[in-house]
Parts: C-alpha cells; structure tokens; sequence
C-alpha cells in the first residue's frame, strides 16, 4: 500500500508515519511538507532513516503534489492549526493565507485523489461546532485533580442538541460562527464528501481533540498541554486568561499515538461509498483545566507563579470536550494513553530538552 501524508515533518504527521510503519508491512509511505512550521525540520532525518520519501513542497502548489502520485491513501494532516488564525490575535497568518493553506491546499489533494482512486483521510477539528452554542453551554465548577479546580457540564439544566456528559457528539450543531480556522475545515469536510461520493472512493474524516505528546510544537493558541509544562519546566511566564482569571477551562487531551491506531482501524474498514466522519479525542475522562495542569505540573517540576490576565481572546472556550463513542463503537478503539501519561511523557522530554522552545517558537 501507498500513502501520502501531507504535512507529514509535523508533530502529528510523524507519528502517524513512525506507528504505520511499525504496525504494518509492506507500506511505503511518501511526506509532502513545506517545512514552514519550525521544529518540523527535526522531524525529517529520522523520518528518512525509517525508510519514509521526505518531499520538500506544498499544497497549495498543485504541481507539487501531482508529481508524486499515484497513491493509494492520501491523509492530509497539513494545516495552519490555530483558531486564532486570521485574526488580529493570530501573528502572522492572515486570513488568506489560512483560506489558501486549509481550504484550497486540500482542494488539490481532492483533485489528485479523485484522479488516482485514492481513499482520503481528512483530520478535522473540534472547532467546527457552533462557537455560541459551546459558550452557551451550563457549567458549574468542580474540583479537580491535584487539587485543580475545573468547569464541568452542569447535567441539572437543559443541553443543547449533541452535549451530554459524555462530550460534543458528532451532533451538535456547526451552525456559524466557528471562527475563520474553523470554517476552512468545515468546508473541507463537506467538498471531501461531495468528491468521494462523486468518485466512488473511501473518505475518513476525524474531528480530532486537543493532540499531545512528547516532541509537540506547541504554542498557547495551539498544543497547550505541551506548550504549558515546557513553560513551566523553563520557568518562563504564564498567565490565565479569561474566565475569571482562575485557569478553569478545559480540554481533552489524545496522543496521537492512539489517533493512529484508529487510523489503522479506519484504513482497513474503509469502503467507497461508505464515508465515515467521527470524533477521535481523548474523551470525558481526559478533560483538563489550566488549573489541573497547574497543579499536576507544580507537583512534578516545582512551583511556579502564574500571572492573571483579563485580556479576552477571540473564539476561546469554557469547556470543550468531545465524545467519541461513535468511534469506539464503529472500531472498538479507546484512548490507551491517559493524560498523566502523556504529561509525564512531555515533562521528561521538557527536561531532557530546555531549548525546545526556542527551536520550535514557543
């Protein structure tokens, strides 16, 4: 079998190619990366040495793409990744340039594959469900591990459509606004439907949870569990921002170690005319807040002061945390890695590593 992974040099990417080719032979597996991303660059020896083709190029250049193929899976795991994209608060990526990265680069990976019969894995994203229905949602305060305290779904009062304890099911609502970054992959979702039924192939669509690990690029706006215990273990600032100031917002958290291994599942299931689209997350029981994490992290690396900020942020969240049972109960997969686990993972490879943040920009 062939596969295409695009931005495969990135955190997720890489990982997805080093468990592939550890599962299952006879892979050959191709990377298209434009390398843009700093730290991504540290990812391609290794990555060569395990027998992968490392293509230095991008997706939003049809040329590039079309002289690699065929192939017989594509998964484009290549994406500007953070919700602040395209806003004031978002650095450097404008708003064309995250529409040109996430919308028209995958536009070309569904011409190619459409061309080549390839199946297609699209990684989505929790951010494409409805932004006032998730700030709408009925919380209450709980208190938490290590001491931590964290929001939690207020179960006494109505949910909306697609909530429950459990997490945001594949049914709650993708009504606008989801943000700019959040459109993109909405709209990658539905021109990935529109093409595999049009073509008869398979199509994978994981709306995938906050991803973490040990070697994660990680910045605040995006891979905040790696990003937050590498701050910590520097001692450089950090601050809760929002909601009162008291880090109570929360995330799941999946190493993406587990997403390959539904991926593995996905591949081998997966038939033309028969689209799949799930959540892939860490879950209800991975839920962490800021506090949480604090907490955890005072205990395993020493204390640390962090600072209280009233700045607000576009499209940030109380609470999200998604559900995937529909994944569990289409491939028997659940999240083996707990977040202890992969904190403690970060935190080694933040010790082992003290300059990780100024490699990758952190």
């Amino acid at each position: 079998m062939k596969i295409l992974i695009t931005g495969g040099c990135g955190f997720v990417g890489a990982a997805l190619c080093r468990r592939f080719l550890t599962a299952r032979a006879g892979l050959a597996v191709t990377v298209l990366d434009s390398l843009r991303r700093r730290g991504a660059e540290t990812n391609v020896a290794d990555l060569e040495a395990r027998g992968v083709r490392v293509v230095h190029g991008d997706v939003r250049v049809a040329a590039d793409i079309d002289a690699l193929g065929p192939f017989d899976w594509v998964i484009d795991a290549a994406a500007e990744p953070s919700v602040l994209a395209g806003t004031a608060a978002g650095g450097q990526t404008g708003r064309r340039q995250l529409v040109d990265h996430n919308l028209v680069g995958t536009v070309n990976l569904l011409e190619a594959a459409a061309r080549w019969q390839a199946g297609m894995v699209l990684l989505s994203t929790s951010r494409v469900y409805s932004i006032p229905t998730l700030a709408g949602l009925p919380l209450a305060e709980r208190s938490g591990r290590g001491g931590g305290a964290a929001f939690a779904l207020d179960a006494t009062r109505p949910l909306p459509p697609g909530v429950s304890p459990a997490g945001i099911s594949e049914g709650c609502s993708s009504a606008a606004p989801v943000s700019l970054y959040g459109a993109t992959k909405l709209a990658t979702e539905i021109l990935a439907l529109e093409y595999a039924h049009a073509a008869g192939t398979p199509l994978v669509i994981d709306r995938l949870g906050v991803m973490a690990g040990a070697g994660q690029f990680g910045r605040a706006d995006q891979g905040i569990f790696s990003w937050w215990i590498h701050r910590w273990a520097a001692r450089r600032p950090l601050s809760w921002i929002g909601f009162g100031g008291r880090g109570l917002q929360v995330r799941d958290c999946l190493h993406p170690d587990d997403l390959a291994e539904v991926l593995l599942s996905q591949l081998a299931a997966a038939r033309g005319g028969e689209p799949e689209l799930v959540n892939v997350s860490g879950g209800s029981v991975s839920g962490t807040s800021l506090a949480e994490l604090s907490a955890w992290c005072a205990e395993r690396l020493g204390p640390h002061d962090v600072a209280v900020s009233h700045e607000s942020r576009p499209y940030d969240l109380p609470w999200v945390v998604l559900d995937h049972a529909a994944a569990t109960s289409r491939h028997g997969w659940k999240p083996a890695r707990s977040v202890e686990r992969i904190f403690e993972e970060i935190a080694d490879h933040a010790q082992r590593h003290p300059g990780w943040l100024d490699r990758c920009g952190g």
